[in-house]
């Protein structure tokens, strides 16, 4: 979703069209002098009072008031809203566009689709004996938290799920879009066979891709959705959608590896626990993760590829403010063997021994060097180095205080490493630091009017701002702001107070980062009437300097001779509107 319709869009379809002949296709215009004249569509008349300029790009009416460009002419005539009336435009002059409505459309069907694929999996899971169910329970999973997660099962044959849709009469070319069926030689068959299904659900409660994990020999062992407008795993997390207030409760969220992992943990009773879609932590996950608790303990695999992400991981999330710490499972490959053989509270122990970020990464180079030698000191003390600089300069003493003593060198030489030398970073560092994920391309400032980040601030911070604001129906203009002014009215409309957490779970991630900049860096200063009041004022000065616009281009495209009174009228009616508006600006 867009901050405001495309730019580019928009002025691609002016350049494409002439206004003269889009309204010549339903008003019989003549040429009169520069500009062209007809009777006005807008209202009923016998004297022909509506005016098109072909060198302005506009036509007003002098009988009714109607005026504007293309697009008011197109919206106003066919009765569209504005997104109607450029995909209009767009589709008769060549010009590709796909609507937010569109999008959201789309989006809505495919959730549909995800969730009936869903039910399918469960019903075949539940229904009859299976091996799925068999697996499953063989695991250790009891059948309350089988149905808890919504696990389901893909039965052996080819066709199953692809004929349970054709039925329904689905679009195929979706069902493959969403990875449950797959196309070979012109036949189609299901993508997911002989597999225990996760169902991967977001925090709004939409299915939006599963995880399929094979029964026998198959391979891949786990197979999941591929991307789709619905499925992106850089912005999701397996279990959140049902840990996420535990999560905030324990202050504390515990990330695994496997959906096997979160079930377990689950079941056993720890339940802040969630884990990455197959994927290296990404900096949208650790924003989302940020949002219940700055906590997060990272439990992976005790190899090498399991250090590399704890390691790639912890700077993600210190990145993005949190405070991370890495245990290892000690006995059993992962925490879903290790909670079945020790149990929650030997599970928790673990938890509470996880290492912090400087510790983690320090203890990772004892391993590379041998402190017993001159030189690997002197190079396990370089990349130290670079560990403690990204810290506050309270963290780095106690840190610098425990090096002295272990490699038994001077506080000092340790200091002037750290301060000194800095050019070396980038060389030392690419064993596993500096591995991020590209920044979000999203333009805050731009997306979104200043005007109308003070207004959501103040509407989520008291109930009574938003009964005032809602009076102001033209209050937010860009696409950002009326979708957050929406989703608030939606929760206020059931109670007065705001849960701020169920507000954030209910949007897009973009429309996440708007609103964490709005509650991060909108300061209300206890000014919160003298900010309303203002913010209103604005807002009303620019509808009347549109008015004012308005007024002025019928002015100019008014004849002297014919339109004397219209001219005086016009005249007077901006006099008394500049007016106002001077009133309202001071």
């Amino acid at each position: 979703m867009s901050g405001s319709f495309n730019d580019n869009v928009t002025e691609e379809i002016k350049s494409r069209c002439n206004i003269v002949d889009v309204i010549g296709q339903v008003v019989p215009l003549k040429r009169m002098g520069s500009n062209y004249k007809g009777v006005c569509p807008f209202h009923n008349e016998k004297t022909p009072s509506f005016v098109v300029s072909e060198t302005k790009q506009i036509f007003t009416c002098f009988g009714c008031g109607a005026t504007g460009d293309v697009f008011e002419f197109v919206r106003k005539y066919y009765n569209l809203d504005f997104p109607g009336t450029v995909e209009k435009l767009a589709k008769e002059y060549g010009v590709e566009y796909v609507s937010n409505y569109q999008k959201d459309s789309r989006k809505e069907l495919y959730y549909q689709i995800n969730r009936e694929a869903a039910t399918f999996f469960f019903k075949a899971f539940c229904q009859t004996k299976n091996p799925g169910l068999t697996y499953m329970l063989k695991r250790g999973i009891d059948p309350t938290t089988l149905k808890k997660f919504g696990i389901g099962y893909a039965d052996g044959e080819w066709d199953s799920l692809y004929k349970y849709f054709m039925a329904k009469e689905i679009d195929v070319k979706i069902l493959k879009e969403l990875g449950l069926v797959s196309e070979s030689k012109g036949k189609y068959y299901d993508k997911f066979r002989n597999r225990v299904m996760f169902p991967i659900i977001n925090t709004r409660g939409k299915v939006i891709g599963f995880g399929g994990r094979a029964i026998d020999d198959a391979m891949p062992k786990y197979l999941n959705s591929p991307e789709s407008p619905v499925f992106m795993k850089k912005n999701n997390l397996y279990g959140l959608n049902l840990s996420r207030q535990d999560i905030s409760k324990e202050n504390c969220a515990i990330l695994v590896e496997g959906y096997m992992d979160v079930i377990s943990l689950y079941q056993s009773g720890i339940r802040n626990v969630g884990a990455s879609l197959g994927t290296a932590l990404t900096e949208n996950q650790a924003k989302m993760l940020r949002r219940y608790t700055k906590n997060i303990v990272l439990s992976y695999d005790a190899d090498s590829a399991g250090q590399a992400a704890a390691l790639r991981g912890i700077d993600i999330l210190f990145k993005e403010g949190c405070k991370p710490k890495v245990l290892h499972v000690t006995d059993g490959k992962d925490p879903d063997e290790f909670v079945k053989k020790h149990g929650k509270d030997a599970f928790k122990k673990l938890v509470n021994q996880a290492l912090g970020f400087v510790d983690y990464k320090i203890s990772v180079l004892r391993k590379k060097y041998n402190l017993n030698s001159y030189e690997e000191s002197i190079e396990f003390l370089e990349e130290a180095a670079i560990v403690l600089r990204q810290l506050s300069p309270i963290e780095a003493d106690i840190h610098i205080k425990k090096l002295a003593n272990e490699i038994k060198i001077s506080e000092n030489a340790i200091r002037l490493e750290i301060n000194g030398n800095n050019t070396q970073e980038e060389q030392i560092n690419h064993n596993y630091l500096d591995n991020r994920e590209e920044k979000p391309t999203l333009d805050i400032n731009s997306s979104i009017l200043p005007v109308e980040k003070n207004l959501i601030k103040l509407i989520i911070t008291d109930y009574k701002y938003y009964k005032l604001i809602i009076k102001n129906e033209n209050a937010f203009k860009s696409n950002y702001g009326k979708k957050l002014f929406s989703v608030i009215s939606s929760f206020y409309k059931e109670e007065s107070e705001l849960d701020i957490m169920k507000l954030q779970d209910s949007l897009e991630p973009d429309e996440m980062m708007v609103l964490s900049d709005i509650i991060d860096n909108v300061q209300l200063a206890d000014k919160e009437e003298q900010i309303l009041q203002e913010s209103l004022n604005k807002i009303e000065v620019e509808d009347l300097t549109e008015k004012e616009n308005s007024l002025l281009m019928r002015l100019s495209m008014a004849d002297e001779e014919e339109n004397q009174e219209i001219i005086k009228v016009l005249t007077e009616e901006l006099m008394n509107l500049q007016r106002k508006k001077m009133e309202r600006g001071k």
